[in-house]
């Protein structure tokens, strides 16, 4: 008797842990996310999900650090390596760039750069150019950097089949990352007036902020063109003013309106936008 509930106890557990499986494992099927790619610092992956009806294809370039690690964003400073991604259009899916949370400034004592310290996940625009099944080919080059920088380089192929489950997990990544991003302008953050000094090469802007602290700036242009430190920086009851000086490249000349786009991070707050210069 005692053997026979033994055995009973032990085909129950059996069939508790059959259950378990089928509650914690995700099939295959449901996941759309490549496998970790490792570097000394960190690793990169990409995540995607069911494509929407419009044919946008929920996705983003996910990326894991280490602590004291540290990864670039779109204007990465003079020592950093902006992050590529590269899309193989030929098997039905469009790409029109990455987009970036809000970025920090940092300086080492020799250079400065702009990028992130904390594990950062990139939204990829890519939309499907064709029905039935898809097949996402990404090549991505980024920079994992400490004392030293190492380049990363890594070929990603994710299947899309046409019947692929939604998966919440990923989803709810994904759903994060578009969060994390800078708003657009509004009535209490937004640019009220910019230009650019061709001459003395200077940016000149004014911002409207929600905060009582002035915002920071973070601009990306053309390439060969770079921005330094803002300067002359005015503050006073939610109204900013400052001076941004511009290395133009050698063949390069006076910067065209919506050429240059500016992040400005207030607090909690970031906004983004094209700067349209008076």
């Amino acid at each position: 008797m005692k053997h026979h509930r033994l055995l009973e106890n032990a085909t129950h557990l059996a069939a508790l842990a059959s259950l378990a499986a089928v509650f914690f494992i995700v099939p295959a099927a449901n996941a759309a996310q490549s496998e970790w790619v490792k570097s000394e610092g960190g690793a990169v992956r990409v995540v995607a999900d069911k494509p929407r009806p419009d044919g946008t294809i929920p996705a983003i370039l996910d990326i894991r650090l280490k602590p004291g690690w540290k990864t670039y964003w779109l204007e990465p400073g003079a020592s950093g390596i902006p992050p590529q991604v590269t899309i193989d259009p030929q098997d039905g899916i469009s790409f029109s760039g990455l987009r970036f949370p809000a970025p920090k400034a940092f300086h080492d004592g020799v250079a400065s750069y702009t990028g992130y310290d904390h594990s950062v996940a990139f939204p990829l625009s890519l939309k499907r150019a064709k029905t039935g099944d898809l097949t996402l080919k990404a090549s991505v080059f980024l920079g994992i950097c400490k004392d030293i920088c190492i380049p990363v380089q890594a070929d990603f192929n994710l299947s899309l089949p046409e019947g692929l489950a939604e998966n919440p997990l990923d989803r709810a990544r994904i759903d994060d990352a578009v969060a994390a991003l800078p708003m657009e302008p509004s009535d209490t953050f937004k640019v009220m007036a910019a230009s650019f000094d061709t001459a003395e090469k200077r940016l000149h802007i004014s911002l409207m902020t929600p905060a009582a602290m002035p915002a920071e700036l973070f601009l990306a242009g053309p390439p060969g063109y770079s921005f330094g430190k803002p300067e002359n920086v005015t503050s006073a009851a939610g109204e900013m003013t400052a001076e941004i000086p511009v290395r133009v490249p050698a063949k390069g000349g006076a910067l065209k309106s919506g050429s240059v786009l500016l992040v400005a991070r207030a607090g909690e707050r970031s906004m983004q936008t094209p700067l349209a210069f008076d």
